[in-house]
């Protein structure tokens, strides 16, 4: 472990709130308010206003109570991978496996025959410098490529997304999966992979096992946190390796700064619930306020910025379509393909903080292959040093006009993931490095899964095909790319034509929103199948920075909590 086993601790200062503007009610006032809104009943349409039934799932309109349906499903319009014999090769929806096995969401063919020709195909798409590359003009810096956009042409700004939806994308995938078991480019059973995360908004990257199973993270219940120098850090050993729930939460340092605000928020919450000596039965209450906050900000912060209000209100109103499982699993079509257009919101370069270097603004490339050093000129994690913080009002709006906006969703992708660093490239199991392309790489695992193309999903969902105009230049790389696209690229181009870039489009939009709705209805912990004590839909009991309760609960609230917002840092 590090030496500085007690570092200052600024979550549960309670003189923090002397740093709040005044206008603004302190962290502690905030929690305070929590008291006061419990058993109030709010007459606010809620996703929780569906039917609980007594095993904790939701019956909604033409869904049967084993989560079967009436309409899509096995045998219906979306069908279901029904396994490859008696070798259970792949996990139908509605199988019987462990939830730490992957799924199908569809008995639909590969979107094409492995061969020499749709990999050199593949490769040529995604290569650096081919057709997903921005082709930014790194040359110019990480200052210029943010306040002059005209400088990259291709890699549009997304004006309704904030910067800080990417990095909160990237860390509910951390929440819910990691494959384990296949291996990029080859054909792999679905049975050969295990899924080491749980299938559950439940923060397990963040709690590990719990105060029993995972000592090294906890002090009590409280969750360790260290110091960088000004401000918060993951707990590191003597080699400077992050101590966590999951080694990819540090992976970046706006990742890094996301599971040091929530370990900060439990903490924060934990203080308010419990006496001076918290209890087991106080940690219990704190994780529940704390996962029914963050799964509240998924469902009405987050996902419709993903897939549109639109999409969400249909997915809640009319029930899901597509994703029917009996427990809670992860699709392959999610997790290799659709939920993969996060990585085209990514920015090539940020503003970390305002003023944590030296006192002038710390901006840096999120990769850059020739930094190096303790405190590297990039924002890879892996490294503590005073300026290597998140300045939140660069990812989140407090208001005061400096949020910067993600990348609009489309077939480009920023220059930096063209070079992924070495140690973002999973080998621990023998596999060769391989391409150091982020777009190569997500699509060679379109073979390594036999993922459907996306004109074959569009069918089975019932959705318009994009055109052979839509897709005339995959048509030039040949294998038929054309008309039996990687699903991966067709939701990324269907985002850009159908809904301009702002967010997914039909496909991309429903498989993504019917998981992320659905695993929340599976779950009988979730705020979804929670009620106030009047026996109304949940309603978050934490108070807001205007000092509302019951309404609404979003990011910028739950980092002022937490204490990392910026009149915390008075920076």
């Amino acid at each position: 472990m590090s030496a500085n086993t007690n570092p200052p601790e600024p979550a549960v200062d309670d003189s923090l709130a002397e740093a709040r503007l005044s206008k603004v009610p302190s962290r502690r006032a905030f929690l305070g308010l929590m008291g006061a809104s419990v058993g109030a009943v709010v007459a606010v349409p809620s996703l929780a206003s569906a039917h609980a039934v007594p095993d904790g799932r939701n019956v909604r309109p033409g869904n049967d109570r084993n989560g079967g349906t009436r309409g899509p499903g096995p045998g219906g319009r979306n069908g279901g991978r029904n396994g490859d014999g008696e070798n259970n090769a792949d996990q139908p929806q509605g199988s019987t496996a462990s939830p730490d096995r992957f799924s199908r969401l569809f008995d639909l063919p590969s979107f094409a025959e492995p061969s020499r020709e749709l990999r050199e195909a593949l490769i040529e798409m995604g290569r650096p410098g081919g057709m997903m590359d921005a082709n930014d003009p790194l040359e110019v810096g990480p200052i210029r490529l943010i306040t002059e956009p005209d400088l990259s042409p291709n890699n549009r700004d997304n004006p309704t997304h904030p910067a800080g939806v990417t990095f909160m994308g990237q860390f509910l995938d951390h929440d819910i999966t990691r494959d384990a078991g296949s291996r990029l480019g080859r054909a792999t059973p679905v049975r050969r992979s295990t899924n080491l995360r749980s299938a559950t908004f439940d923060l397990d990257s963040v709690y590990g096992g719990g105060p029993d199973e995972s000592p090294e993270l906890y002090e009590g219940f409280r969750l360790r946190i260290e110091s960088g120098g000004q401000f918060e850090d993951l707990l590191r050993d003597d080699d400077g390796n992050a101590i966590l729930g999951d080694d990819r939460n540090d992976e970046n340092l706006m990742l890094s700064g996301l599971q040091c605000a929530f370990i900060m928020f439990h903490n924060a919450v934990l203080a308010d619930v419990s006496g001076p000596t918290p209890t087991a039965a106080n940690f219990e209450a704190t994780q529940q306020i704390v996962r029914h906050h963050y799964q509240w900000i998924i469902v009405h912060e987050i996902l419709p910025q993903f897939v549109g209000q639109g999409m969400v209100d249909d997915i809640v109103g009319n029930g899901r379509q597509v994703y029917t499982p009996d427990i809670a699993r992860i699709p392959l079509e999610f997790q290799t393909a659709a939920y993969r257009f996060g990585h085209s919101m990514i920015r090539p370069s940020y503003r970390a903080n305002l003023a944590g270097d030296h006192g002038d603004p710390f901006f840096a490339m999120v990769f850059n292959p020739d930094a190096s050093g303790d405190d590297p000129e990039d924002l890879t994690g892996r490294h503590r040093a005073e300026r290597r913080f998140i300045g939140w009002q660069t990812f989140f709006d407090f208001g005061d006009g400096e949020v910067k906006p993600n990348k609009v969703i489309d077939t480009t992708m920023s220059t930096p993931l063209f070079q992924l660093p070495m140690f973002a490239i999973p080998t621990a199991r023998g596999e060769d490095v391989g391409p150091t392309s982020l777009a190569t790489r997500n699509l060679l695992r379109h073979i390594t899964w036999g993922i459907p193309s996306g004109q074959r999903v569009a069918d089975a969902m019932g959705v318009d095909r994009l055109s052979a105009r839509d897709l005339s230049d995959v048509g030039q790389l040949g294998a038929n790319l054309d008309r039996s696209t990687p699903l991966f690229f067709y939701v990324l181009r269907e985002a850009d034509v159908v809904a301009g870039g702002l967010h997914l489009g039909p496909v991309g939009g429903r498989i993504v929103g019917e998981v992320f709705v659905g695993i929340l209805e599976a779950d009988p912990t979730s705020y979804l199948n929670s009620t106030e004590t009047g026996g109304g839909p949940w309603r978050p009991t934490l108070a807001q920075r205007t000092g509302s309760v019951g309404v609404d609960f979003t990011m910028v609230d739950l980092l002022t909590i937490a204490g990392v917002d910026p009149s915390s840092r008075r920076q």
